[in-house]
C-alpha cells in the first residue's frame, strides 16, 4: 500500500498491486486494472519509488519470516517438546481404501 495525495490535498492509501499504468498529462493519472482513475499530486517518479519501496519491504518481511526458526512441537498429552526418538511412535497410519489389506 502506498500513500498518495489527491489534487484537493486529501491523502489516501492505494493498493499498488492494482495499478495498471501511470500517465502524466501534465497531472499524474493512475489507472487501476478495473479502469478506475485517480489524479494525484505526486510525480510519476515518486510513485514508482513508493511502489518499489513498498515491495522491497514486503520481500524483506517475508525473508524474516522464512529465517525464523519454527516453534518446537509439543505433545498433545503434555507440555514437553517432542523428541526425535518418539516421533515415529506418535504416527497414525492412514486408512486404506476398501478392498485393500
Amino acid at each position: 500500500m502506498i500513500t498518495l495525495t489527491r489534487l484537493s490535498g486529501s491523502a489516501f492509501v492505494l493498493n499498488s498491486d492494482l495499478i495498471e499504468r501511470i500517465d502524466c498529462t501534465p497531472d499524474t493519472v493512475i489507472t487501476l486494472i478495473d479502469g478506475k482513475k485517480y489524479v494525484v499530486s505526486e510525480s510519476l517518479e515518486t510513485i514508482v519509488d513508493a511502489v518499489r519501496d513498498y515491495r522491497s519491504q514486503v520481500v524483506a518481511f517475508g525473508s524474516q519470516i522464512a529465517e525464523a526458526p519454527p516453534p518446537p512441537l509439543r505433545s498433545a498429552r503434555g507440555n514437553e517438546p517432542e523428541h526425535a526418538s518418539s516421533e515415529r511412535s506418535n504416527l497414525v497410519p492412514l486408512a486404506r481404501p476398501h478392498g485393500e489389506c
